[in-house]
């Protein structure tokens, strides 16, 4: 699962163990709008990466306060790190 994070909106995409995407949205830049999204679809999710970026300590120690596996990934390697699954 990775999050696309800008200042107003930060995209979603949940994909499967095969890469596969299951579900994409949108939702406002805030830590309670991602949390109840990501809750909302009901699934077990394994791992959260957020690109490094201005936002992202703040991001990533809420979402992680809520109870959500993320972790922040330096944007030359958020492709490789796509391409093979998490321990």
């Amino acid at each position: 699962m990775g999050l696309d994070v800008s200042l107003e909106e930060t995209a979603i995409c949940v994909v499967d163990d095969a890469g596969e995407i299951f579900r994409e949205g949108k939702v406002e830049t805030e830590l309670e709008a991602i949390s109840t999204w990501l809750k909302a679809i009901d699934v077990t999710i394994e791992r959260l990466g957020l690109e490094a970026g201005p936002l992202s300590p703040w991001l990533c120690e809420g979402l992680q306060a809520a109870g959500l596996p993320a972790v922040c990934i330096e944007t030359r390697r958020m492709k490789g790190a796509r391409l093979r699954r998490w321990p």
